[in-house]
């Protein structure tokens, strides 16, 4: 295990426990995988509103083109 031997690393989780105490060591795991659980929801709730907001632009894209074509129907038989 690199420089630290068996020894010290019990000697680390010994202070933690008493710094910690044996009870709040599970209410911080937990909290952190509430904070991860939401920060993947959130991560698909962007993805999901940028695929949204693709297919909005590709719909007005073809409103824009069918007016574009609409409008230039009009100039032409304005010409004749």
């Amino acid at each position: 295990m690199g420089t630290f031997s068996i020894w010290h690393w019990l000697v680390v989780l010994v202070i933690v426990l008493l710094l910690f105490g044996a009870g709040k060591i599970p209410k911080l795991a937990g909290d952190m995988a509430k904070g991860i659980k939401a920060f993947k929801s959130g991560l698909k709730d962007e993805d999901e509103s940028q695929s949204r907001s693709g297919e909005t632009k590709a719909i007005e894209g073809e409103k824009v083109v069918h007016t574009a074509n609409a409008s230039a129907q009009k100039d032409e038989a304005a010409k004749h």
